[in-house]
């Protein structure tokens, strides 16, 4: 699989400091960048916002604007998720790049991140997509996996996909193994099934069963 660094790029370089409010103003009408990395003496500073610059005086320069600059930015050692928390949390479709010395070396796009994501075989690899419910006081990844793993199945990944004041959804994605026994297992640990399954059993009974009274209260 492609190493996450090689999607690093320097397409355009980082604003310099000293550059006019104008020129910048200029450089983000033709591009769609909702952030970009400035840079003093090739020091990056932070990240100055595509909102905030059409509010700034053109004739200043972007160094009279560093206090509303974004300090957010990506390790070069980081790995995809790691990046991906940084572009969530600071609400960007562009994060810079530093050295473990704190070097400017380039940027990630959210578009190459999402291409990289989709190569992970947790999107390429065939495989069935269960949803899972649990109180958080009581959810144990350990116990998510080897539910899983008892059943003969493999799991190709799983992640937080939704939490409350109460409870947490986890989804899993399982390339083999029989699904109806995952299932009823996560049940009697008393997960509950938000997805649905036609190899659900117990839902297929409930329904059966369901028809049989409607027909029954019909007759």
């Amino acid at each position: 699989m492609t190493e996450i660094t090689n999607y690093i790029t320097n397409d355009f370089k980082a604003i310099d400091s000293h550059d006019t409010i104008a020129v910048v103003q200029e450089f983000f009408d033709e591009l769609t960048f909702s952030h970009f990395p400035v840079v003093e003496e090739e020091i990056y500073i932070g990240s100055i916002s595509s909102n905030d610059i059409e509010t700034f005086e053109n004739n200043k320069k972007v160094l009279d604007y560093r206090y509303s600059l974004e300090g957010f930015f990506a390790r070069s050692t980081m790995v995809w998720l790691e990046v991906l928390e940084v572009f969530a949390k600071n609400n960007t479709n562009l994060v810079p790049v530093l050295d473990e010395k704190n070097k400017y070396i380039g940027y990630y796009e959210i578009g190459d991140i999402m291409r990289f994501f989709n190569e992970t075989p947790f999107l390429t690899e065939q495989g069935k997509i269960i949803v899972v419910k649990k109180r958080e006081v009581d959810y144990s990844l350990s116990q998510t996996t080897q539910i899983v793993e008892s059943n003969n199945g493999k799991l190709l990944g799983l992640f937080i996909s939704g939490t409350d004041a109460e409870n947490i959804e986890v989804t899993l994605k399982i390339s083999i193994g029989p699904i109806n026994e995952i299932i009823q297992t996560f049940r009697r640990y008393d997960y509950e099934i938000i997805s649905e399954h036609n190899e659900d059993n117990y839902i297929n009974t409930l329904k059966e069963r369901s028809d049989y009274l409607d027909k029954y209260l019909n007759i």
